[in-house]
């Protein structure tokens, strides 16, 4: 009877509610904790397969650049080096002036505007030299100014990120100086590799490429699905209006400079066209590198995406100036077409007034 009343008493009942309840709480945190852990454990683990897929296609993309490059050529615009001066003057003083004033403009965040200034310092990248022979520019122009700019970058990358970031509260301290260093002189051994290649074994040149443009190929779908898993839902940050108002009109603004700025220094139409070029494509494989290997993942978040935001209003701009050009060449007769027209014109003339004169 003791044990009946015991049991039936509502005190008894309650402790062993609450206790059951206890229980059940500790054995859920438990289990939310554990697969807290396992989910962070994966995504340190995507993080990673994506810093070395990054890593590994900007060695493959600079040893492939590298072995375009021709050391004969290079040392002959060194010589004459005014078409190299203008580039390296629009690349390093109009593109980083124009992502400063792009993120002031637009009232970017601290992370924010970091990420417009490192693609803003950025190199020219490999693309210019196809939009360049899309245009017919000089090539070997847009090669060494892509050579030139790479190996500067070194020192002048840093320095304008320095000179820049002053302009910016608490901005001079956020910026991985040493990273980004790092970073850009992995990218110049491969670049030097390349050249090597092709100045002593220029027969594997060739197919050095084609093998780096197939391996890249592969690793942009690599990237692209551990993007995706990693930050598939907050990629909408990067496509925020001023990120986006910004990423459109960087390498518009650099398209236009560029050329203005060879016109007053006179150069030719090729050499106006290939400087254009130069100066609005960013190495935005470099860009990519730096914001995922340089800043902690917790720091950076979605926004090393920004450079393919901006690779996609690079592509599409200098496509319609493409367009536009070979629209104008079709339509307004070539230099060979009008010596022949006034040399028929002149013949025509001749053979007209011959029988005027005999009359």
């Amino acid at each position: 009877m003791e044990t009946l009343k015991l049991f039936s008493d509502p005190t008894v009942k309650l402790i062993t509610i609450n206790s059951t309840t206890e229980f059940n709480f500790s054995s859920i945190d438990s289990y939310v904790n554990t697969t807290m852990s396992q989910d962070s454990a994966f995504i340190d683990k995507l993080n990673l397969i994506l810093r070395l897929s990054l890593i590994i296609m900007i060695f493959i993309t600079m040893l492939s650049l590298g072995c375009t490059m021709e050391i004969l050529k290079i040392k002959k615009h060194l010589i004459r080096p005014k078409g190299v001066a203008i580039a390296i003057m629009a690349q390093y003083g109009i593109m980083p002036l124009t992502a400063f004033c792009l993120a002031k403009v637009f009232r970017l965040e601290t992370i924010e505007s970091i990420t417009v200034l490192i693609c803003g310092c950025c190199p020219g990248g490999n693309l210019s030299n196809i939009f360049s022979l899309a245009l017919q520019g000089d090539m070997n122009l847009s090669i060494v100014m892509t050579t030139c700019s790479t190996a500067l970058g070194l020192f002048l990358m840093p320095l304008m990120l320095f000179l820049y970031s002053q302009g910016f509260s608490n901005l001079q301290s956020a910026i991985p100086y040493t990273g980004i260093i790092i970073s850009l002189i992995l990218i110049l051994v491969p670049c030097g590799i390349g050249i090597l290649i092709n100045y002593r074994v220029p027969q594997y040149s060739k197919m050095v490429t084609k093998v780096g443009i197939s391996l890249m190929m592969i690793l942009y779908v690599i990237i692209a699905v551990v993007a995706a898993m990693l930050d598939g839902t907050r990629v909408f940050r990067v496509t925020a209006p001023p990120l986006l108002a910004t990423a459109a009109l960087m390498p518009l603004i650099g398209y236009i400079c560029g050329y203005i700025l060879s016109t007053l220094f006179k150069m030719n139409a090729s050499g106006r066209r290939t400087i254009s070029m130069e100066t609005g494509c960013q190495n935005i494989h470099l860009c990519t590198t730096i914001l995922k290997v340089a800043f902690p993942p917790e720091v950076i978040g979605q926004l090393y995406l920004y450079p393919t935001l901006y690779i996609f209003f690079q592509i599409v701009e200098a496509l319609f100036f493409i367009v536009l050009f070979r629209c104008h060449k079709r339509l307004r007769p070539s230099n060979t077409e009008i010596q022949v027209n006034t040399v028929l014109k002149g013949a025509a003339e001749k053979t007209n007034g011959s029988p005027q004169s005999v009359i």
